[in-house]
């Protein structure tokens, strides 16, 4: 594990040195996830990296969960609360398709839930041009192969360190760094609405999910469903399409 984060680590200085910019940022969820990039990031640029808090209509916890992070961690933060940022825009949005009677309320659990997401990448960026810093993504190898992000949202950065990992392999990462037991071990969750879990939405478990990409033998039904979840998201991975020439 030594090796892993060493190998990160100066995978991280050497982009920042290519792009020619002075340090790294993420968005600190109270996850485990972030709480790694953040521990690699302070670890890559000690003094230019930075911890961006940003509830919105988030769980308390989730918030006291993120300040753990950066003060075990060191790093430095900053907090922008978007709960009311999010609530004009999308109460806006909300009214102007209902005058058009064009409001659809099965999907505007989801589409509230991407604004959100969305709205965390445009205050990274902002924060990160102001620094001239990189936008540090947290996305694990379970979530990027089955699209269990939110495009031009979280899947919106421009470095992913945790890409080739398992989840397993991320929790085993955070306890070497010293991530806080209570992180470690809590659900995994986006914080999108109350109550949400990765596990309930996804249908199925990071553990399949890892075993899967391991080549190991999973239940057929897992197998199914992260297989349909692969196949649906694969514009995330892609550059958008464009006409033959």
């Amino acid at each position: 594990m030594e090796q892993k984060v060493e190998k990160i680590v100066s995978w991280l200085r050497i982009q920042v040195e290519q792009a020619n910019v002075e340090g790294l940022l993420v968005g600190v969820s109270g996850g485990i996830d972030s709480a790694v990039v953040a521990n690699l990031i302070k670890q890559a640029c000690p003094e230019h990296s930075l911890g961006v808090i940003m509830p919105c209509k988030s769980q308390s916890s989730d918030q006291d969960h993120a300040q753990k992070v950066i003060d075990v961690c060191g790093i430095e933060s900053i907090t922008v609360d978007l709960t009311e940022t999010h609530e004009v825009m999308f109460s806006t949005i909300k009214q102007q398709l209902k005058n058009q009677d064009s409001f659809n309320e099965e999907q505007a659990k989801l589409a509230d839930a991407n604004l959100r997401a969305r709205l965390r990448m445009s205050t990274l960026y902002t924060v990160a041009t102001n620094h001239k810093y990189l936008v540090v993504g947290t996305d694990n190898a379970a979530e990027w192969y089955t699209g269990y992000f939110t495009k031009f949202g979280d899947g919106g950065v421009d470095l992913v360190p945790l890409v080739h990992l398992t989840k397993g392999e991320v929790r085993e990462m955070a306890e070497y760094l010293g991530v806080p037991h209570e992180v470690v071990h809590k659900q995994p969750s986006a914080g999108l609405w109350e109550g949400q879990t990765d596990e309930n939405e996804m249908g199925t478990s990071y553990e399949m999910i890892d075993k899967y990409l391991k080549g190991e033998e999973i239940p057929e039904e897992d197998k199914k469903i992260i297989d349909a979840m692969h196949k649906k998201s694969a514009h995330k991975r892609q550059l958008p399409p464009s006409p033959p020439q």
